[in-house]
């Protein structure tokens, strides 16, 4: 699998380019009421999307599934959408997934090209070859390996984004650093170290203008990023042994999310992330000797920007039992990507339920 991945502020410029890349007979821009809103306008006269037609979904997680999946193909059909038709996914995760599962899918694939709008979807959804759609309360339970032609990458769309949504794609970008190196681990923790962009600068803005944001550094961080996944998903594409490594912080995270959505009280996948993360290199500093330190400080970083989760003991049977429907799993053990050092991650690792529970207690309670 081949994807170019483009980091520009010539976003028209590399989108043509790009585009002429790929031969196609008919142009598609699939966007959520979101991005239509906030994030079309940027790409709308562009001369390389003269022609192209627009197909806009609901916005929101609950929105990732197989009707909506259905609702794009028979858009495409009904268009005239051949097998060498284009579809440009503008927006965020579920917009990234979604439009991915339905081109890889529509006349055995057709192509298609991401314009990711969130910082979650540039570093993580956007990127390494993975579409779906949920089931029910599992998430990702359909899906397809698909790549992008290409993925385009301009963090000064970020700028519309409401901080909220910057810390969710944040929060990979903290896994990825433990899954690099030490260095890469310390700007990431260093980067929000700034008062005009402390927790409580956080609670009175909405968005991010005028919080002092250096996009510039900012692009070079999504950069190392996303360069450690395409590290991991090319020497592992199909997810069958390093690749799980990606993982960290999923297993809980990802059960998290779930219930979370399901109680009403939904959370963005990136706070999920983190709050799975703080499990994680709890159980691997008991299992696997991860250094206390680096785990204090990393899991201090994440309570003062992320909260806590709203969980009491009495979720955890309810939280042990989605992940058990892990697609990760192997029968009824639930697996576990540790870390043993920054850069050094343990996949496949079998975690009690004790274990797990101990580590959502030091999740509520520190």
């Amino acid at each position: 699998m081949k994807q170019t991945t483009i980091f520009t502020n010539r976003l028209e410029q590399d989108l043509t380019m790009s585009m002429a890349e790929c031969a196609h007979d008919g142009v598609f821009i699939l966007t959520d009421v979101g991005t239509e809103k906030y994030c079309l306008p940027m790409i709308r006269d562009f001369l390389c999307l003269k022609n192209a037609k627009l197909i806009t979904i609901k916005q929101g997680e609950d929105s990732k599934t197989l009707p909506t999946a259905t609702a794009i193909w028979e858009t495409l059909s009904q268009n005239g959408a051949s097998r060498h038709a284009l579809l440009i996914n503008l927006g965020g995760g579920m917009v990234s997934d979604i439009g991915g599962f339905a081109a890889s899918t529509f006349k055995r694939g057709i192509n298609f090209i991401n314009i990711p709008t969130t910082l979650l979807a540039m570093v993580d959804a956007s990127v390494g070859g993975k579409t779906g759609i949920n089931m029910g309360k599992f998430k990702n339970e359909i899906g397809t390996f698909a790549e992008a032609k290409a993925v385009i990458i301009d963090t000064n769309i970020l700028k519309t984004l409401p901080f909220d949504q910057l810390l969710s794609g944040y929060a990979e970008m903290i896994k990825h650093s433990l899954l690099d190196n030490v260095s890469h681990w310390a700007d990431i923790m260093n980067f929000y170290n700034d008062d005009s962009i402390s927790p409580e600068m956080v609670k009175k803005n909405n968005g991010m203008e005028g919080l002092g944001i250096d996009y510039k550094q900012l692009q070079n961080l999504v950069a190392r990023s996303v360069a450690v996944k395409q590290r991991y998903v090319s020497q592992d594409p199909y997810d069958r042994g390093l690749r799980r490594s990606l993982n960290l912080g999923h297993t809980i995270g990802h059960a998290l999310e779930s219930w979370c959505f399901d109680a009403g009280s939904p959370v963005p996948h990136g706070c999920a992330v983190a709050y799975g993360l703080v499990c994680a290199l709890y159980i691997s500093c008991a299992m696997v000797n991860f250094p206390t330190d680096k785990m204090r400080q990393t899991v201090q970083f994440i309570n003062s920007y992320y909260g806590r989760p709203p969980i009491t003991c009495d979720d955890y049977a309810d939280l042990i039992r989605l992940m058990k429907h892990d697609k990760k799993n192997k029968g009824d053990n639930i697996l576990f990507t540790l870390l043993s050092d920054i850069g050094k991650p343990e996949i496949n690792q079998i975690v009690d339920e004790k274990m797990i529970e101990e580590s959502l207690d030091f999740l509520r309670e520190g």
